[in-house]
């Protein structure tokens, strides 16, 4: 397989690189940053690590992604579509074992990147990428029930599936917390409202700042002490930790590889979805094999710091391009605001109520939902229907590794079975019309196929899906010819099973006493037939360019005595 060059945007972007390009770009990353502030605390404490751990990992992939990425306008960090998968994983093996996958995610990013799959990756079906976006955004807003309503379990635990949620949620409904009602609904009631009032602070930022001042004012002169905030749950750190490598180990790598496929699956997905909606907006196009290496090399960066999984930001990437963004440095920016937040502000984050948090979760749920996307997709084809519908039911009822693996299985399932559907075999027996098949009409006269002879037409790929089908269509047929024509003009492809096939078929035919000719032949598939030894077996002669030529030839075998 060729291996790509590597040539990250900023690279280029830097050729050109004015003293007015720097003002806007340093204007956007000031703004995403601040943006990025609230989403990253929420992400990291949704995820079961300490808030600062989410700021953290904004800074050094946000910084990656946009030093080494493929996309002029990307931004990187934590995202809610992981926080399901870094919820389970730390509820399992813990941050130890977060950190494992994170790396392995990584490696794994950086090997579809050198591979060239970043093209691949963008041909995963809609429906899936839908059904599994739906799920998440579902399985988030459970995770924040609780929190958004304050409600008390008398130290119960907390399930972990689904269902187990909802239950004890139903169990404690009578425990609500009007206080805490009061700040979510707050919370997302400013959100919402904010952007028609000030377009360029985010609602979640006015949100925060808001409803952490009215809960610190009713806490010191009210004495209303039932709102929790982040400082009851969680000690903050204000630094940037020392790199460490953790401990790795044959049965962790084992335990948590299908988990690191899932995280490197969905970085890519959402990378690179990211990417292609920015190159709409910015009338540019990234290289999504520099994008996959940088975004690899983020997530092999992020747990040596502690830090959680990250992908490029679809949110964050259209705040950097609605505010003037337009070169790698902007991110860079957003990152270096981060940073001077996490160490001179973070300590001011213990005073954050939970319930505020949740609100902004509850919104980034409902926007990931795509609920009129959804709804939309429910009138496709029933095969989409019904990838779309299992996608979110196994993503919300289970998890989102099975729910990508058996979403990718059904999807390639049924693209095969589409394929199927669309190649034909046909068995002609007495003329052969030259012009068939093709956009214009030859003027010739209809091609006569000799007594004795038989002609099968292949339109469409030859591979194992159609293989069986061609065994079963000779087997129906009556008498026994002494040619078998095999038209190849129309056949793309052959695998090893349609290979394995057809070299049955000679060899059958062969003990029959029946000469097999092909016609038409494509050079990919020639290549692949000769290289099988079909083409010994059958003998040159019998490998004609077109029907015309294997015509003649199959009259010269019919004409010759049999033996």
């Amino acid at each position: 397989m060729k291996v790509m060059s590597f040539r990250p945007k900023l690279f280029d972007t830097l050729k050109n690189y004015s003293r007015a390009d720097f003002l806007r770009d340093l204007m956007a990353g000031v703004i995403v940053g601040i943006v990025a502030l609230p989403l990253a605390i929420a992400f990291g404490i949704a995820s079961g690590v300490s808030p600062e751990k989410g700021i953290i990992t904004a800074v050094i992939a946000g910084f990656v992604v946009s030093l080494l990425g493929g996309s002029r306008v990307q931004i990187g960090g934590p995202t809610g579509a992981f926080i399901i998968i870094v919820y389970g994983i730390v509820q399992q093996y813990g941050e130890a074992g977060l950190l494992v996958a994170t790396l392995m995610g990584g490696v794994l990013l950086l090997v579809m990147g050198l591979c060239r799959l970043g093209t691949v990756i963008k041909f995963i079906p809609y429906p899936i990428i839908v059904g599994f976006t739906s799920g998440i955004a579902v399985t988030i807003f459970t995770t924040q029930v609780a929190d958004l309503l304050g409600l008390d379990f008398g130290g119960e635990a907390v399930p972990g599936d689904f269902a187990g949620k909802w239950m004890l949620y139903f169990r404690h409904f009578g425990s609500v917390n009007g206080w805490e009602v009061a700040v979510s609904v707050a919370s997302i009631l400013l959100i919402a409202l904010t952007p028609r009032v000030m377009r360029r602070i985010p609602g979640s930022l006015v949100a925060i700042v808001v409803m952490t001042l009215a809960v610190w004012l009713l806490r010191t002169y009210a004495g209303i002490e039932g709102i929790d905030t982040i400082g009851d749950r969680f000690t903050i750190h204000a630094e940037l930790p020392a790199a460490a490598l953790p401990a790795i180990d044959w049965e962790a790598i084992r335990n948590l590889f299908p988990v690191a496929v899932t995280i490197a699956i969905l970085g890519a997905i959402e990378s690179l979805l990211s990417a292609t909606v920015a190159d709409g907006v910015i009338d540019d196009r990234h290289d999504s094999n520099t994008e996959l290496i940088a975004q690899g090399a983020a997530n092999l960066l992020t747990p040596l710091f502690g830090g959680i999984p990250a992908t490029g930001a679809i949110a964050r990437t259209m705040t950097n391009i609605n505010n003037g963004g337009r070169t790698p440095v902007a991110g860079i920016v957003h990152a270096v605001v981060l940073l001077l937040i996490l160490l001179l502000f973070m300590p001011l984050a213990q005073y954050i109520p939970m319930a505020c948090l949740a609100g902004v979760l509850a919104v980034v749920a409902y926007n990931m939902s795509g609920w009129r996307t959804f709804r939309a997709l429910l009138r496709n084809p029933r095969s989409d229907v019904a990838v779309l519908l299992l996608t979110f039911f196994l993503t919300v009822v289970f998890d989102l590794t099975i729910a990508i693996e058996v979403g990718l299985l059904i999807a390639c399932v049924l693209f095969m079975k589409r394929v199927m559907e669309t190649t034909e075999i046909s068995v002609i027996r007495d003329e052969i019309d030259p012009s068939a098949g093709l956009d214009m009409h030859l003027h010739e006269e209809p091609l006569a196929v000799p007594k004795g002879v038989e002609v099968y037409e292949i339109n469409g790929p030859y591979f194992f899906g159609i293989a069986t089908r061609f065994e079963e269509l000779m087997a129906q047929i009556g008498d026994r010819p002494r040619v078998r024509i095999i038209r190849m003009r129309k056949v793309p492809f052959i695998d090893s099973t349609g290979i394995h096939n057809l070299t049955t078929l000679c060899e059958m035919s062969h003990r029959s006493k029946i000469t097999v000719v092909l016609s038409g032949v494509k050079d990919d598939v020639r290549a692949a037939l000769e290289r099988s030894g079909i083409y010994s077996l059958l003998g040159g002669e019998n490998v004609c360019p077109d029907i015309h030529a294997a015509l003649a030839r199959a009259a010269e075998l019919v004409a010759e005595p049999e033996k």
